[in-house]
């Protein structure tokens, strides 16, 4: 093989791997396809789909906080309002009070567990309620895995809380109902919120280790850039250099032709 063809053959392959720098230059990545680092390119797939996991299970895990926000938030009107019951039912056991009296008690009473049966119907999160029994147990993707974490929203309604009859107008009245409702509905606040809490630390916990996983995949993906442009100046140089030799080779090839004649 002449020197002209080897020349020519160097020119293309220049040529090809300066394209190849090119374009490892314009992605800023080490590893565009397969052929460029396979076992790198499996690597990084498998990285990037745990590190995109782990982001959805960190905004899975902020939406729940969300929903877990709106019914504690619900439940603390509740609160409010058992409060408000229980006073006016101690006020209406007082001796002095006519059964007219403990009938006006009564009203505003009914009025207030109005409001409970009303939080306890209509807190929802987008479009699905969260206190009325519907959403006993939601489940809530935290894993990159598909694993879950379960946040319990309990029926909270007048019936659920045992004060759906509740009449300080009975003789038989007691304060044992509001007090076990005001229990249950502190309870479930307390739950609420241990759930808030570990919401919030699996998400930063996922957020973390998205971002470990992220520099991880970019240290075994992307480019070196000063070694890449080095590279590229190489080639560059090499590719002139093999040019300059094929136009001298033709040079020479000329000046021998025209001799002959």
């Amino acid at each position: 093989m002449n020197l002209g063809v080897r020349l020519s053959q160097k020119s293309q392959e220049n040529e090809k791997n300066l394209f190849r720098i090119y374009s490892h230059l314009s992605s800023g990545k080490r590893i565009n396809t397969a052929k460029d680092d396979a076992a790198g390119l499996a690597i990084a797939q498998r990285m990037k789909t745990q590190e995109t996991g782990l982001r959805a299970g960190a905004e899975n895990a902020g939406m729940a906080m969300g929903v877990a926000n709106v019914a504690e938030g619900a439940l603390g009107g509740m609160s409010d309002y058992l409060q408000r019951i229980r006073e006016l039912a101690v006020k209406s056991m007082n001796g002095i009070n006519t059964d007219a009296d403990k009938q006006i008690y009564q009203k505003e009473i009914d009025q207030l567990k109005q409001g409970i049966e009303s939080l306890a119907r209509d807190t929802s999160f987008n479009e699905q309620t969260l206190l009325d029994g519907s959403m006993a147990d939601m489940a809530v993707v935290t894993s990159p895995n598909g694993g879950s974490m379960h946040i319990q929203m309990k029926n909270s309604t007048l019936e659920a809380l045992g004060i759906a009859d509740l009449d300080v107008t009975s003789k038989n009245f007691s304060l044992d109902a509001i007090d076990k409702a005001m229990e249950m509905v502190s309870e479930r606040r307390s739950s609420l919120g241990a759930s808030t809490n570990a919401l919030q630390y699996t998400r930063n916990y996922n957020n973390s280790a998205a971002i470990n996983q992220l520099s991880s995949r970019s240290r075994l993906e992307d480019l070196d850039f000063p070694k890449a442009v080095a590279k590229k100046k190489q080639e560059e140089v090499m590719g002139k250099y093999q040019m300059a030799m094929l136009r001298k080779q033709m040079e020479e090839k000329k000046k021998s032709h025209m001799a002959l004649f």
